[in-house]
């Protein structure tokens, strides 16, 4: 849409190279709910980034999925156990793990 802001991302961190972190800042803006792709991958790597800028940060779990991948061991491991694992790495260190319905009743306790 047109009054969106679109970030642009080369890498796996919608904070590295983009300005991001400006432009939410100069909005006020201090606490950001994240959802996307992969959970493991972008969605880890922002969110971790996130909370370093200090950043209340919330990742939204069925709102973000993981693919399966064989892990360092050879052991392959499910989407599901992917997901959760990311979504663990990130628990109470860099961000608050969240449902979408919790995300929904936030946002129109706001409105």
């Amino acid at each position: 849409m047109a009054h969106e802001h679109v970030v642009e991302k080369n890498v796996p961190d919608a904070f590295i190279n983009t300005g991001l972190d400006r432009w939410l800042h100069a909005r006020g803006a201090s606490s950001i709910v994240i959802v996307g792709v992969s959970t493991n991958n972008s969605v880890e790597n922002t969110a971790r980034t996130a909370g370093n800028l200090g950043f209340k940060t919330f990742v939204v779990s069925d709102a973000t999925y993981a693919y399966a991948k064989t892990d360092f061991n050879g052991v392959e491991r499910s989407a599901d156990e992917v997901h959760a694992m990311a979504l663990s790495n990130l628990d109470g260190e860099y961000a608050k793990i969240i449902h979408s319905g919790d995300a929904l009743n936030k946002v129109h306790s706001l409105v």
